[in-house]
Order: structure tokens, then sequence, then C-alpha cells
């Protein structure tokens, strides 16, 4: 599954267009390399992504096309969440 669609399913960046953008500006990282929207995601990777003042880890669990909203937590396990 791509990057920016994982991000929209699961919920961590509402919109995929958002997503694109996020990725483009270089504050994502799968596996500790610089990614792209197109970045192909599969369970047991980690991401780090740039929030603001935020920088976020998380373990991807599965990859599913589409969730419900309730759901769509049980596709990542917050690793570790810190301030820069």
């Amino acid at each position: 599954m791509r990057l920016d669609k994982f991000l929209k399913v699961s919920r961590l960046i509402k919109r995929r267009t958002l997503a694109k953008e996020v990725a483009e500006q270089g504050r994502i990282a799968v596996n500790g390399n610089q990614a792209k929207a197109s970045t192909t995601i599969a369970p047991g990777d980690t991401l780090t992504i740039e929030f603001g003042q935020k920088l976020v880890t998380v373990q991807v669990n599965d990859t599913r096309e589409t969730v419900r909203k309730g759901e769509a937590e049980t596709l990542y396990t917050v690793v570790k969440e810190e301030k820069i």
C-alpha cells in the first residue's frame, strides 16, 4: 500500500493530498529512510512523522484498503511520541 493512502486510511493524516505534501517536504521517514508519497508500506515497517512540534514514531500492524473509523487505530501502534 502507498504511504499517502496508508496515512489517510489509518487517519494519522486526514487527507491524502495533505499526506502527499508532508511526504514531499521530507517530514516522513520509513524504516529510517526519507520517504516519498509513493513509498510502499508493509506490516512491520516503522514510520516517523514530524507534526509541527511533535515527532511521532509508529509501527505498522496491518495495511487494509478500507477500515471503519473505530478500527483505524488497529492499523498501527504508537512506539513513541516526543516534542522537538
